[in-house]
């Protein structure tokens, strides 16, 4: 079993569709945002011609889609107009979610049952993830939320302070232990922070945890330092861990739109991501960038930040986004 079929389980209608209304109340400024460009890429047209085609265009890009996803979407829709010969515009949303579904087939989707994630049979190795992000993306509430999320589905958990730059980001994710119940590895500002995973990892295996968390620092102002120092964060842990960090989840704030891209330009480029997380979609309405970014970095959106409580940071569906987003 994957180690993220602990979130899994067999719901109710009632509950499914309660999620679905947590979802659309999350994503309502990008819904209302998207489904107001697709109207007016669509009036006085009954058809999908080229003018609706290069309406649309012109409704993803400024969606925060991205100009290289948007091109991609576009040319899946008239490959799929000039094969079925007539296709009226009120079939455009679906149109538009299967092509776009299909189009992140391969980046954005994560398998639950199928993920490598925790395939130790060591009872002793906890799960390691290393999360990074630059500061003020909400990267220690995600991982507080998270800590949260795994401690209810019944796992231990540790969380590591490794970012030591900054004070205030010690003292927070210090709060969100004790808030969640969960212990902090901690040590004195300005700290190694190779040193911090180094003792989270010790003290993690010694107590037979099930998962870490280490927060890293979030800077961006030297590419060669931040790859240097995370680089040197998974080789000490692997002195504890030999195959940590099993995860790096780096998180993006969704409401930065096209800024995001850049970040994860940064970061992909500095250290080898392999999960992604976008917070804060609930106050924007450029949640069109979790499609561009999924697509264009080929790594998988893990989870996605819809809303203040702890539930509100989800498991990323695209089914359900792309519907959600586009009102179906």
């Amino acid at each position: 079993m994957g180690f993220f079929d602990l979130f899994k389980k067999n719901k109710t209608q009632e509950e499914q569709q309660q999620e679905v209304e947590v979802l659309n109340e999350g994503l309502q400024k990008t819904k209302s945002s998207v489904l107001d460009k697709i109207s007016h890429a669509v009036v006085g047209k009954s058809t999908i011609d080229d003018d609706v085609l290069d309406n649309l265009e012109e409704a993803l890009i400024t969606s925060d889609v991205g100009v290289e996803t948007t091109l991609r979407i576009i040319e899946r829709i008239q490959t799929r107009v000039a094969k079925d010969k007539y296709i009226n515009t009120a079939e455009l949303n679906q149109l538009l979610v299967e092509e776009t579904c299909a189009l992140l087939n391969d980046s954005s989707v994560h398998q639950l049952n199928d993920s490598p994630i925790h395939q130790s049979t060591d009872s002793q190795t906890p799960y390691v993830i290393m999360v990074v992000g630059v500061n003020g993306v909400g990267k220690t509430t995600t991982i507080g939320k998270l800590a949260k999320q795994f401690k209810d589905a019944g796992k231990k958990v540790y969380l590591g302070a490794a970012d030591t730059f900054r004070a205030a980001a010690v003292e927070q994710l210090c709060i969100w232990g004790e808030r969640v119940g969960v212990p902090v590895i901690k040590q004195q500002q300005g700290s190694d922070p190779a040193s911090v995973a180094f003792d989270t990892l010790q003290s993690a295996v010694k107590n037979n945890a099930d998962v870490v968390l280490i927060d890293t620092a979030g800077r961006l102002h030297n590419k060669i330092n931040l790859m240097n120092e995370l680089t040197k964060i998974k080789t000490v842990m692997q002195k504890v861990v030999p195959n940590a960090p099993h995860d790096v989840m780096l998180v993006l704030d969704g409401s930065t739109g096209q800024n995001a891209f850049e970040q994860a330009k940064q970061f992909t480029q500095a250290t080898q991501v392999t999960s992604l997380a976008i917070t804060k979609l609930d106050g924007t309405a450029k949640g069109g960038v979790v499609i561009g970014i999924s697509d264009q970095f080929h790594i998988p959106v893990r989870y996605i930040g819809v809303g203040e409580k702890v539930e509100d940071l989800r498991v990323f569906d695209k089914e359900a986004f792309v519907k959600s987003v586009l009102g179906m």
